[in-house]
C-alpha cells in the first residue's frame, strides 16, 4: 500500500493514501513521536509504521481520533505502544469493532474489493490503553501537543490534536476535504459547528483532515457554515 508524506510544518507530517482518501499523521519531538490514527487494517498500519520509521527512529505513541474502523484497525502494527483515545472511543471499539469489521468486509467484497475485505477480516482488534475525558497534554521532548475532545460532533468521542508551536491541528473526521462532512448515525450535526469553532479558536494555520489534503481556517469556517445549514 503506497502513500506519500506531506511535511505541513517542521517535524509535522501528513501521510496521504489513495484508499478512502485517508490522511494519517505524525508529530516528531526531540525524544518521542506521536502517530495520529493507524489506518484501516494491519497492512495499512504496517505501511504507515514503515513510513514513520523512514522519518524517525524515536519511540512512538498512538492517538486514535475516533472509533471508525479505518482509523484504528491498523494499530497492531505499532505495538508495543501507548494507544490513547477518548474514553468513549475505547468503549465503542470494544463494543462495535467486530461489527464494523464484518459490515465493512462484506461491503468491500460486494464492491469487488476482495483484497481490502480480506485484510480487514484478518486485522486484530486493539483497544486503546490510555483514555482521556476532555483534554491531555503530551510532552514529546521540546514539543508539547494537546489532545482535545471538543464535544459531540462527527461522533460523541472525537479527539483533535493541537501542535501549538507550529499552529497545526490534526482534526480527524471533524474536517473532511474533497467530500462533504461525513454524517453518520452516530453523528451530532447540531453540535458539530461548535466543535469546529473550538478548532478555529486556536487560530491554526494548517488543519489536517482525516480524509483529504490539509486545509486552512477559511476552509474550516466554510465547512462549519455548511454543517450549520444542515437540517
Amino acid at each position: 500500500m503506497s502513500g506519500r508524506w506531506l511535511e505541513v510544518a517542521d517535524g509535522v507530517y501528513a501521510r496521504r493514501y489513495v484508499e478512502l482518501d485517508q490522511t494519517l499523521g505524525l508529530i516528531v519531538g526531540d525524544t518521542f513521536c506521536l502517530v495520529i490514527d493507524t489506518g484501516a487494517d494491519e497492512v495499512h498500519g504496517a505501511s504507515m509504521a514503515a513510513a514513520v520509521r523512514f522519518v524517525t527512529p524515536l519511540p512512538w505513541s498512538v492517538v486514535i481520533t475516533h472509533a471508525h474502523f479505518d482509523h484504528f484497525f491498523g494499530t497492531n502494527a505499532f505495538l508495543p505502544a501507548s494507544v490513547i483515545a477518548h474514553e468513549r472511543c475505547r468503549s465503542v471499539i470494544l463494543a462495535d469493532g467486530d461489527m464494523q469489521r464484518r459490515s465493512w468486509s462484506a461491503r468491500f467484497r460486494s464492491e469487488g474489493k476482495a483484497d481490502q475485505a480480506d485484510r480487514l477480516a484478518a486485522a486484530k482488534l486493539i483497544a486503546p490503553t490510555e483514555v482521556i475525558r476532555s483534554s491531555a497534554l503530551i510532552d514529546l521532548g521540546g514539543r508539547a501537543v494537546t489532545l482535545v475532545h471538543p464535544g459531540p460532533a462527527h461522533t460523541d468521542h472525537d479527539v483533535f490534536v493541537h501542535v501549538p508551536d507550529v499552529d497545526v491541528v490534526f482534526a480527524g473526521d471533524l474536517v473532511e476535504q474533497g467530500a462533504p462532512p461525513s454524517v453518520g448515525p452516530d453523528s451530532h450535526v447540531s453540535d458539530w459547528p461548535a466543535a469546529l469553532d473550538a478548532i478555529l479558536a486556536l487560530n491554526p494555520v494548517t488543519i489536517v483532515p482525516g480524509h483529504g489534503d490539509p486545509v486552512d481556517a477559511a476552509f474550516v469556517r466554510r465547512q462549519r457554515d455548511e454543517l450549520t445549514r444542515m437540517p
